[in-house]
Formats: C-alpha cells, structure tokens, sequence
C-alpha cells in the first residue's frame, strides 16, 4: 500500500524494550505509594463504601492464587461478563497478576454471543455477574467444554442453586486466602513472570461489519498508552472518575484500569446502568468520559427543559449562551478573549451556567472527553460556551484507544485533535489513517488473515479517512468502507452529512444512503424524548411509537429539520429523500453496537424495503 509521506505528523520516539512495564508492575507500584488510599468507591444500599489500594490489591492477590489453585495457567484466558463492579476488576487484576489473558464480554450480549467468545478465546474460567449472566451460561454449556469454573459475585436469587461447575465469588476469595497461606510468594512470582509483550487481554470489537474480531492487546501496548495520555491531558492523583461504559470496551478499560493504576486517581462506580445521571451528581468527578450519545443526550435533555421554562428564564438561557458561545469562538481560534466579553461571561456564569453544572454534577470537571464515535461540533460547541471543558479524541481498539486528543487549552471544532506524544501517524494516497505506535496491538486471536490486512510494515491501517491542517489537528472525513459514489460518480462522506443531522435535537442518528443512486436519501431515528414533547405541546394524538413516526406532523417537523441541513451542504449531497424508521433501534436485536453506533451495514439489510420505496 502506498503512503503519503509528506503528510506525516510526529515521530515516534525511540524507546528500548526495557522501559516498558506490564501491568502488575504499575499495579504494584501504585499500592506501594498510596497503600491507604482510596483506589475504588461503590455504593450500596445507598452508601458509597471505599476501597483502599492496600484492599484491591489484597483481594486481587487472592483472585489470582484462588485461579492457579484451581489449575489456571500463565497464557490462559479467562472471561468475565458483568455491569462495572469492584468484582470485575478485581477479577482482571487476579487474572493479569499470574499471567492469564482477561477478556471482557458486553453484559448485554445474547447467549449465542457469549458462547461465541468464550469458545473463540479458549476461556478456562468465566466470572459472571448474576443469575441472569448464569443462565446464559446454562444455554451453552455443553458446548464450552475448556470451561473449567463458573464465578458468581451478585448471588441474589442464587440461594438455592447448586452445581459442582459453579462457586461464589466470596468462595473463590476463601480458597486464594488458603493458597496465599500455603504459598505467600506465589503471586508475587507469577506477577515477577509476566513480561511487556505477553497478552494481557483480548478485547473483542462491536462487529458493524461480521462476527467480533479478538484484538489481542499485550502489557507493553496498555501501560505505554496509559503514559502517553498525559502527553495531551494532565492527570492528577487527587482526581475522581464515574465508571459507567462497559468495561471489555477499550475506552472504559483505560479510565476504570490501564490510567487509574498509573496515576492512583480514584475510580467510583456507578450503583447501575439507570442511575449515572444521579451517580454523576452525587460523585461530581474532575475528568469525564462518554460516548457522543451520552453528551447529546444531556445537550438534549437541557434544550427541551429550557422549552419548558418560564419566557424570563428562557431569556437569561439564550442570553447567556450567546455570551458563552462568542466567548468558547475566540478560545476555539486561539484568539485572545475581549476584557468586556469576558466579565459579560463571569454574570453568565454566576447566574446561568453554574447552577447549571452543578445540577448536572458537572461543576468539578476539569476536562471531559467524547470519544469511541464521532461527535456534532455543536454539541461541542454549546458545552465549551456553558465553560466545560468538553474535547474530543480519536483511536481504535486496535491502538489501545487513543491516537489523537484535543489539548485542554486549544479545541478545533471538526477536529479530533492532535497525535499523542511517541505516535506517528500519516495518510494514505487514498486519504487512509495510518498509526505506528507501541500502543499497536499484537493481532488479531486467531486470524492471521486479518490481521495482515490490518497492519502493514508496522502501520495500523484505521479503515478511516481523515487529513491533517497545518496546525497538526487531525479530521476524520469517513470510514473508508462507508464512502458512497453516486450514479453521477461523485464521491460522497455520509458520516459529514449524518453528523449535520444529529445536532438537531429531534434527530438521534441517522443513515444517508445513496452508493450507486442518483441521489442521497436518509433513513431518521427520532430523538424520542423531545418528539414525544413536541407531539405533547402540539396536541398530537398516538398510541405507539410507530404512530409518532407516522404522524403527518412528525414528518414535517423531521422534514424542516433535514431542510435546514441541505442549505448548509452542497447540492450533491442533500437529502432528497428521508424515512423515519417505525421502530427503535437495540442492541440485543444487533442493530446498534454497546458503544451505541449504528450497524450499517445490518441496518441498510434490514430496512432495504424502507430504502427501495425512496427511490
């Protein structure tokens, strides 16, 4: 593959294979500076309970004597399948600690998909939340014949059960404390085995386009990128974190694991999927995270709250965005800020903005970061112009998650920042990102087809198409396999126009279509809660979900909307067409990913009868 060499950004630093670290070895060095300190926070029955480093460290030591007790061997993996818990990454510590290869799986997988992993990464122990975890176990398990122990840690409903292949996790702590006592150096030797480039984990991909591939990420690929974050953004070891996006998904992985054990922060996880909003007030972290449609959803949630307030507080809102707005324009340009803008934004801060952080839990955050997906700059825009600090940041599984972040004093709006020190990175002929980095992972399990396809000469090919500005920011145009060519020959990036369509807040995501037609059409998923109000105030009559989408009025809403983003594109690429799919999209019916990104390729099979009726 040819590669452009003038558009390089950065060269990676030179660095010898004996400055790398594995993972016990910043576990380790981690408890030896802040033994007492809390490392981890949960909360149960209503009170949050603090776990020191000393603890988590004690209880992993124990997870991984228990393993090699029970005929666990350094190279063997391990599966764990849950909510984010204190149990799972004592579970991934234990499993790490003696040389095992942890692998997470999506809580919400469907048994078939759980089977599919566990089989496909030859998992001789499964640690699983619940009982319903364990059934999904049950569905399969003459099928997973390597399984040598099923681990529960939630037993509630469990009381009564009982199967020779099944223990508690409780259980499994007893029996590590036993194996410590027999063998109080066994930890600490296997711990002393593990190298840089030994697995540490397989972390399986959302599969948009087929079955899941294992991206096989080694000590030396999660502890150099837990470092090299810091080159962009400074952590702090009096900062807080809200743990909440699944873990086996590399992004959570690196704030709840690889970065907290480099520098000590404390992780706080939430009670359960439905209550991050009130755990995020209750927690107000300093660094945040979450995928674009967390930040949307909160964007969206204030506009249609501001709809229904008073004409006075609607006034001071709008007022005080205005402020904010031009004020984060110069800050974005790298422009200095006028004297009397800025003491217009002091009272829009005292007065609006604020409040407003506070009730959001928002008020302590430092920086936050979208990544995982792409994210309309105008929901970047409006949280830069409230004064959070919300940048954006570009990776893939395959270069333990990040490649490129905004610095916390310079965002560019459309932009996903600049490279991570020790990265290089350069485009394709073809307008391919390729990385080259000790953040690359190793391959893929078991598919050395793939993954000659996928690093090439030391590069990671992304499959993404970007280009660099002479500020060295980074812009992702599409993925590469998403590009559509019109019947006229035009090439055309959907991810573009589809991003224009998701800053509407009556818009969740979008498809366009129009590879090899005469002109793009666009298939709407509704953003439900500010349609079901817009239906509300308009006194429109439905039953269902499918009659919202139905509903003439909906429709016209929708069509205003896709209206207003033709005039900011070019002829070729405005919608002529749109459909609001009658149903939501899920993930347990495999149209969306865990990290919330739309399967198209699934979709445009799925809905090809809604798509041909357009043209």
């Amino acid at each position: 593959m040819e590669k452009k060499e003038s558009m390089a950004m950065k060269k990676p630093d030179t660095i010898s294979d004996t400055t790398f670290e594995t993972i016990p070895q910043i576990f380790n060095k981690a408890v030896a500076q802040n033994g007492p300190r809390v490392a981890l926070r949960t909360k149960n029955l209503g009170v949050w309970h603090d776990i020191s480093w000393d603890e988590y460290h004690n209880k992993a030591k124990k997870v991984g004597c228990a393993l090699v007790s029970l005929g666990f061997e350094k190279g063997d993996a391990a599966c764990i399948i849950g909510d984010n818990s204190i149990e799972w990454v004592l579970a991934d510590m234990g499993i790490q600690g003696v040389g095992g290869i942890s692998v997470g799986v999506y809580a919400t997988n469907a048994w078939q998909q759980v089977e599919y992993v566990v089989n496909h990464c030859d998992a001789k122990f499964l640690f699983a939340e619940n009982e319903e975890q364990l059934d999904k176990w049950l569905m399969f398990r003459k099928n997973v014949p390597l399984l040598k122990k099923i681990i529960i840690w939630d037993t509630k409903g469990l009381t009564a059960f009982k199967d020779p292949m099944v223990m508690t996790f409780d259980e499994l702590l007893e029996q590590g404390s036993k194996k410590d006592k027999e063998q109080p150096t066994l930890f600490e030797e296997m711990q002393a085995q593990v190298k840089p480039d030994d697995l540490a984990m397989i972390i399986y991909t959302s599969g948009t386009t087929g079955p899941p591939k294992g991206a096989m990420l080694t000590h030396k690929n999660a502890t150099w990128m837990a470092g090299a974050v810091e080159s962009i953004i400074k952590i702090y070891k009096t900062d807080n974190v809200l743990s909440f996006l699944p873990l086996c998904h590399v992004f959570e992985r690196l704030f709840t694991v690889f970065i907290h054990l480099k520098f000590a922060y404390t992780v706080n996880f939430v009670e359960k999927p439905d209550t991050v909003i009130q755990n995020m007030m209750e927690v107000s972290p300093t660094v945040g995270y979450a995928v674009p449609r967390i930040w949307e959803k909160y964007y969206s949630n204030i506009m249609i709250k501001m709809a229904d307030a008073t004409w006075i507080k609607r006034f001071v809102f709008n007022t005080a965005l205005k402020i904010g707005k031009k004020r984060a324009d110069f800050i974005m340009d790298s422009k200095p800020v006028n004297p009397f803008l800025n003491i217009f934004y002091f009272f829009a801060w005292f007065a609006v903005f604020r409040k407003l952080k506070e009730r959001l839990g928002f008020e302590n955050i430092r920086v936050a970061i979208s990544g995982a997906a792409p994210i309309s700059k105008d929901v970047l825009h409006f949280f830069q112009s409230i004064g959070m600090n919300l940048i954006e940041g570009y990776g893939q599984t395959e270069g333990t998650g990040v490649t490129t972040l905004s610095p916390e004093n310079k965002t560019k709006f459309g932009t996903v920042g600049i490279v991570l020190k020790g990265i290089d990175i350069k485009i394709a002929e073809d307008g391919e990102i390729l990385v080259k980095s000790p953040g690359v992972f190793k391959g893929y399990y078991k598919s050395d087809e793939a993954t000659a396809e996928t690093i090439v000469d030391g590069w990671l090919l992304t499959g993404d198409v970007g280009e660099i500005d002479k500020d060295g920011f980074l812009t992702i145009t599409d993925r590469k396999k998403d590009i559509i060519v019109t019947a006229g020959g035009k090439n055309i990036t959907p991810q573009y126009i589809e991003n224009k369509l998701k800053a509407s807040i009556y818009i969740n995501d979008a498809v366009v279509i129009g590879d090899q037609r005469k002109f793009l059409s666009c298939l709407i998923m509704i953003d439900e809660d500010n349609v079901v109000k817009f239906a509300q105030d308009n006194k429109i009559q439905f039953s269902t979900y499918k009659d919202l989408t139905m509903s003439e009025e909906v429709i016209k809403l929708i069509d205003k909307e896709v209206k207003q983003v033709n005039t900011t594109l070019a002829r070729v690429e405005n919608i002529r067409k749109f459909t609001i799919l009658p149903k939501r999209l899920y993930e347990e019916d495999g149209e969306v990913t865990p990290t919330m990104k739309i399967k198209r390729k699934f979709v445009n099979e799925a809905f090809k009868d809604i798509i041909e009726a357009m043209y």
